[in-house]
């Protein structure tokens, strides 16, 4: 464990600034740096302010794990705020498992892990999948296409999503993936085997630039979006800005956050974010939860007294807290967030209009144990 210092508490920001998921990473860092300058202005935790040390692995997995290596090795820095897809949480764990150091993880993603050296900020799928199996069946039809990018995260998803249609009486009438970063006639053979199968809605766990190329060619291919949406877990604000409203609405966003949630917590987070970074910028579920995962990490700083990794970790356990996306609170048994379910439908601007959202905050289920997929309905959820 590196000593304290003097000056302030060093902590480690390993999220890609270049490469193909720069455009949700870039959101991480800023979510990020946001909340680390608010808990600064407001006098640091027990007096010393937070400080980065950044470092950018530009989508590339070797990197990240050589980075994560340089922190905890030869920068003494204990705790890491990191990584986005899974394939880089898979390549930095054992590293951080190696050290005994501490990373906060902010996306959501397949499930099925636990290591008490993360904290995993983002959804599990029975928080994102079950409710969005259930609207499209309800909504769209039982025909699902399933396309994705060809690592652990699209597959797995993509596995969970066809048993959850299946088990209510849906199909799965295609699964095709790409591997990561794929752009131009490879994209557009994928769209063009959609079209062919006619499915009432396709869900996409394509990322990065290979889904922007997909959004773009999927609108050109003339395919009715009302009709035909694409429904993902990924597909966010940010995003969608970059590859252009027009291209975009209609299609579904299954996420615990988004920028137009009507809350005071969230109407201070949006003006804040936006002063901060312009007044185009979009928050999103990427931003978000990177936002609130620093201001856990100092709140259990706080209470732990020193930058002990175990201590935090134990320190975090059961917190809960009123963050933009409303009541959240660590679970104790997994590491993972309850956190509030939600449907939105892309518009013209690039935002999305709220069409179903659960109760409350929803357990989290990572190995999926005790979630009965027949059983799971809208209804259940509200």
């Amino acid at each position: 464990m590196a000593p304290r210092t003097e000056k302030s508490w060093r902590v480690g920001v390993l999220f890609s600034q270049s490469g193909t998921t720069h455009v949700t990473e870039n959101d991480h860092i800023r979510g990020t740096l946001l909340a680390m300058e608010e808990i600064n202005a407001a006098g640091g935790v027990l007096g010393l302010p937070l400080s980065p040390v950044s470092y950018d692995p530009a989508t590339d997995i070797a990197q990240y794990r050589a980075l994560a290596r340089r922190m905890l090795g030869e920068d003494e820095i204990d705790v890491i705020f990191g990584c986005s897809t899974s394939a880089s949480r898979k390549a930095v764990l054992p590293i951080v498992e190696r050290h005994n150091g501490l990373l906060f993880y902010p996306s959501m993603y397949e499930g099925f892990e636990y290591c008490e050296n993360i904290l995993y900020a983002g959804a599990t799928l029975n928080q994102t999948c079950l409710p969005l199996a259930e609207y499209l069946l309800a909504h769209h039809g039982r025909r699902i296409f399933f396309v994705g990018s060809d690592y652990i995260y699209p597959r797995e998803s993509n596995r969970v999503m066809r048993d959850l249609v299946e088990a209510k009486g849906g199909e799965a009438v295609g699964e095709v993936y790409m591997p990561l970063g794929t752009t131009g006639t490879a994209v557009a053979d994928v769209v063009s085997q959609i079209r062919a199968a006619r499915p009432d809605a396709v869900f996409s766990t394509v990322v990065g630039t290979s889904a922007h190329a997909f959004y773009r060619l999927y609108d050109a291919a003339g395919i009715d979006r009302a009709a035909q949406p694409v429904a993902s877990l990924t597909m966010a604000e940010s995003e969608i800005a970059h590859i252009g409203p027009q291209h975009c609405t209609g299609h579904i966003l299954a996420a615990t956050y988004l920028q137009t949630l009507d809350s005071p917590e969230n109407h201070r987070f949006v003006a804040a974010y936006k002063a901060r970074f312009g007044d185009d910028a979009r928050s999103s579920v990427w931003s978000e939860a990177a936002y609130v995962q620093v201001h856990l990490f100092a709140r259990a700083l706080a209470r732990a007294g020193s930058m002990d990794p175990a201590r935090i970790g134990q320190a975090l356990l059961g917190d809960e807290m009123q963050t933009p996306e409303g009541p959240i609170r660590v679970d104790p048994d997994t590491r993972h967030l309850w956190l509030t379910p939600r449907i939105g439908v892309a518009r013209a601007d690039g935002l999305f209009d709220l069409v179903w959202q659960g109760g409350g905050p929803t357990r989290p289920d990572p190995y999926l144990a005790t979630t009965r997929f027949e059983e799971a309905s809208l209804q259940e959820w509200a």
